[in-house]
């Protein structure tokens, strides 16, 4: 669950949308909602959208509503776990076996351990925003590996063992939907589709992101 000071901030829908037009950022009622209940339920959130409506900037947007650090994890066609969760730093294990000569060496220390978003997020001893950006560019196999991840938010490291969350981090998904993600991803999160705005809302999201010198183009 989210900690006593964001569920403070986070304190209704309305809260929400107030505090994130202050970061200029307008969210419409039910995506204030999903976000709210996202916070007090303590599940993803997993935004689905066409590219450039907004999905992206609404994560940022939280993470300063809340006041923590945003890590984001960038994902595409191909990305593993040595890419999301760790790897080892091969060159630096076998520079360190040389200096070493006879005298023993742990090549698994923190030395040699490279933390991907993921771990990142997992050893933080404060509470951040976890985006796992454009989830649908990834494969089946890394989307099981994210909902391993959802599911306890620790990850075993075989030559250290089980790494858990220091703190549970608030995690938004986003996808632009070029393909379906599996049922058992979206069963975990708190689902919201964010559409086109028609042209009221889009000429007050102008006037929000550019001031009030923009208000006269946006209502031309």
């Amino acid at each position: 669950m989210a900690s006593a000071d964001v569920v403070e901030v986070a304190a209704s829908p309305e809260a929400i949308a107030q505090r994130l037009a202050a970061s200029r950022y307008l969210a419409d009622d039910s995506l204030a909602t999903a976000i709210f209940l996202a916070i007090r339920l303590g599940k993803p959130l997993l935004l689905e959208g066409a590219p450039g409506v907004g999905k992206t900037e609404a994560a940022k947007a939280v993470a300063e509503l809340l006041g923590r650090e945003l890590v984001r994890l960038q994902c595409y066609e191909g990305i593993d776990a040595g890419h999301a969760l760790y790897e080892w730093n091969y060159q630096r294990q076998l520079l360190a076996i040389r200096h070493a000569g006879e005298h023993e060496i742990d090549i698994y220390d923190d030395r040699f351990l490279i933390a991907r978003p993921l771990l990142q997020v997992l050893r933080s001893p404060a509470e951040r925003v976890l985006l796992v950006d454009e989830i649908d560019r990834s494969d089946h196999e890394f989307e099981a590996l994210l909902l391993e991840f959802l599911s306890d938010f620790q990850i075993s490291i075989p030559e250290r063992g089980t790494i858990r969350a220091a703190t549970q981090p608030i995690v938004i998904l986003t996808s632009n939907r070029t393909r379906e993600l599996a049922e058992a991803l979206r069963r975990r999160c708190v689902y919201h589709w964010i559409g086109y705005p028609d042209a009221r809302r889009e000429a007050e999201i102008i006037m929000l992101r550019s001031g009030d010198v923009a208000e006269a183009t946006a209502r031309a």
